[in-house]
């Protein structure tokens, strides 16, 4: 399929499973607000960094880690809560279909260089994960969930998703979250917020695919928009837009 037909068949698709919106979120200290990076490291977002690293520079994952940083300075100055979860595999234990990746102890599974500063920030809480999904790879052995402890000892009632990958990593932990929130397994939580511009995903193109062993084609505006879009019929809601009070700048 040439690219013209690809970008009409991507056209055709929004317009039947469309990603309404909500144009714009306003945060203030009304609602106790925590903000959730998911995956914002090397191994996923420098380039040349790993087997799923870009291996050019990005524009949709630059601009993710530029809008992640900024919502974490601003969530930093409020001493608001930040979750940040960190991709990290050990060695012997595969992850299929995906390629050794983000193992333990390597550069590959640190928060990229722009967000390295949260590790020393007394309001954030980093969890190195082993799987996809995050509210699951929050799972202690005793069997307590270091995610949900979080939102109940700071009593979040909305929680701020970004990160990478929009339809793999982001959207499982949004829909476990949802899962146990309907549940109520993680009171007071009410709103799980995806910031689509905070968002991003990979591209693998059909003709690069066919000839790696194991992969499967990710077209990335298609999957991009997908993710936003399951994860929104499960209960998220989607914004493009965030501001702050009055005493903050806008995002």
């Amino acid at each position: 399929m040439g690219t013209v037909a690809q970008e009409a068949a991507i056209d055709l698709l929004k317009s039947e499973i469309p990603v309404e919106e909500d144009e714009s979120l306003l945060l203030s200290g009304d609602v106790n607000t925590g903000l959730v990076l998911v995956d914002i490291v090397n191994g996923f977002c420098t380039v040349g960094a790993g087997n799923l690293a870009p291996v050019a520079p990005d524009r949709q994952i630059s601009a993710m880690v530029d809008e992640s940083v900024k919502l974490a300075e601003v969530f930093c100055e409020k001493k608001w809560p930040i979750y940040a979860l960190r991709d990290s595999h050990h060695p012997d234990v595969p992850e299929p279909p995906h390629p050794p990746h983000c193992i333990t102890g390597t550069d590959e599974s640190e928060l990229v260089p722009a967000l390295q500063w949260l590790e020393n920030e007394p309001n954030v809480t980093v969890r190195c994960k082993d799987c996809i999904d995050g509210f699951i790879g929050s799972i202690e052995k005793d069997g307590s969930n270091v995610f949900v402890n979080w939102v109940k000892a700071n009593e979040i009632k909305t929680i701020l998703v970004v990160g990478i990958c929009a339809d793999i990593c982001v959207l499982d932990f949004v829909c476990s979250v949802l899962s146990a929130r309907n549940r109520g397994f993680l009171s007071p939580l009410k709103d799980v917020i995806v910031y689509s511009p905070g968002c991003a995903t990979f591209d693998l193109p059909v003709q690069i695919a066919r000839n790696i062993k194991g992969a499967l084609p990710h077209p990335r505006e298609l999957m991009h928009h997908i993710g936003l879009y399951m994860a929104k019929g499960r209960g998220a809601k989607v914004v493009s837009h965030i501001s702050f009070d009055t005493t903050t700048s806008e995002t």
